[in-house]
């Protein structure tokens, strides 16, 4: 029987102070830099590496060679596929002005927070830039490269990426639409599990199917 302990694989790498949910799996050459947390039931793969201070909900999936980097925080039931790359730095150089000496690798003041919001999925190879907010239920696209805020339940792809569609909870894509075709405040769309996504003005509201049916679409 397995118990609530975390199972930590003998070549994963912890830094101090680094702290692991119940039932979380570290698989092996995994790296959790000082001060990162995870949470309860997760999944980190082989060579994911998570930077100081980076924090990971309950119920996520961070597959192989996912780099997260500083000032980075992922909600509850996210996916992070594989090869996914966070950024953080606005003006990136390796050297001061005069190339003279190295930068400081620590957070400063052109570090970004990024966040990925409860239920959002990131697709293999995805790079994510800076600063950016990441909405709930949303769908990074494969190989797309992420300059700006997704909102919650769209779909984006490409360089840069551009909203698509929109998704449900399943993941099933239920609407087609761009940025300049994005459904107007108070659209309704029906979802592949009987609930619905409400558009409201900069925000899309997943809605259950056990509301009253006067509200339905």
């Amino acid at each position: 029987m397995i118990g609530d302990e975390p199972r930590i694989h003998p070549t994963a790498r912890l830094e101090e102070d680094v702290v692991v949910g119940a039932r979380t799996a570290i698989w092996d050459h995994a790296h959790l830099r000082r001060g990162a947390r995870v949470g309860r039931d997760c999944i980190l793969g082989e060579k994911a590496y998570l930077a100081p201070g980076v924090v990971v909900g309950d119920l996520v999936k961070i597959n192989a060679c996912a780099y997260l980097c500083a000032g980075v925080t992922v909600e509850d039931g996210c996916m992070i596929a594989a090869h996914v790359v966070f950024t953080n730095d606005v003006t990136p150089r390796a050297t001061d002005p005069l190339v003279r000496r190295l930068r400081n690798s620590e957070p400063g003041p052109h570090t970004r927070s990024t966040v990925v919001r409860r239920g959002a999925t990131i697709g293999a190879n995805a790079t994510i830039g800076p600063g950016l907010e990441l909405g709930s239920f949303c769908m990074v696209g494969m190989g797309a490269v992420v300059t700006r805020d997704v909102p919650a339940h769209a779909l984006v792809v490409g360089n840069p990426a551009r909203v698509v569609g929109l998704v449900d909870r399943e993941g099933a894509k239920v609407l087609n639409c761009d940025d300049t075709t994005f459904p107007a405040s108070g659209t309704k769309v029906p979802c592949s599990d009987g609930g619905w996504l409400e558009v409201g003005l900069g925000v899309v509201t997943w809605h259950s199917s056990e509301a009253p049916s006067g509200d339905r679409p």
